[in-house]
């Protein structure tokens, strides 16, 4: 990787980053007169949208979230090269996760994703306070690791239906992901390396460490199941 390469990662990370600081769960709730930060559980995220506005206000919220991830993991890299290239640094540009460029096209979309989700966490327009980042994660992952995060989003589904825990299910989802990478080579043509594999390995320890508070709450039996409006 040479430093043409360094700079486009850089780039795609600031990028997504930025795009990920906009959140659309302040932007919906003040739509509706509410100020997210400060109701419910303070959470700017889908759960709390829906917790203290409605289901509707909150799918929208998800909706939207999601749609950031898989722009950063989409968009970010391609905005990167045309600045670049406008800067007469000419970086060829990649129309995917895993295009002919291999391992550079690959990281570069991850570089823009993780900008995204930091973002989304961590928002400059919110004095770096932000959602935890599931429904990113998701949109950003349909793109860099369909198959995992489709693997990841079932098992969400039962983990929800079964204890009605949003946090233990998105738990989960992350650490679904890891054993998915590691997994899915074995019984199917699907080929996965190390790069997936402690890609999606980080991501599970940054989804377990976002959720650290539901996890206090979970142990100590003072979590609350979905269904409680705030």
């Amino acid at each position: 990787m040479d430093t043409l390469d360094a700079i486009a990662l850089g780039l795609s990370a600031v990028l997504g980053y930025l795009i990920g600081s906009v959140n659309f769960a302040v932007i919906v709730s003040r739509r509706h007169g509410i100020d997210i930060l400060s109701a419910g559980s303070g959470n700017p995220g889908a759960t709390n949208v829906k917790r203290v506005i409605g289901k509707r206000a909150g799918n929208l919220v998800f909706a939207f979230d999601a749609l950031k991830g898989a722009a950063g993991a989409y968009f970010a890299p391609i905005l990167a090269s045309v600045l670049l290239a406008l800067a007469s640094m000419p970086v060829e540009s990649t129309s995917g996760p895993r295009s002919d460029l291999g391992f550079l096209s690959f990281a570069l979309g991850a570089a823009g994703f993780i900008g995204t989700l930091l973002g989304h966490c961590f928002s400059c327009f919110l004095r770096f306070r932000g959602g935890k980042g599931v429904a990113s994660t998701i949109g950003g992952l349909l793109v860099l690791l369909p198959f995992p995060i489709l693997i990841g989003a079932a098992l969400w589904a039962a983990a929800f239906a079964l204890t009605r825990y949003v946090s233990l299910a998105s738990i989960v989802l992350g650490l679904s992901l890891p054993v998915s990478c590691w997994l899915l080579p074995q019984v199917s043509p699907l080929a996965f390396g190390p790069v997936e594999f402690w890609f999606a390995s980080a991501l599970a320890a940054f989804n377990v460490w976002t959720h650290r508070t539901n996890i206090h709450r979970l142990l100590a039996g003072t979590e609350n199941r979905f269904g409680h409006k705030a």
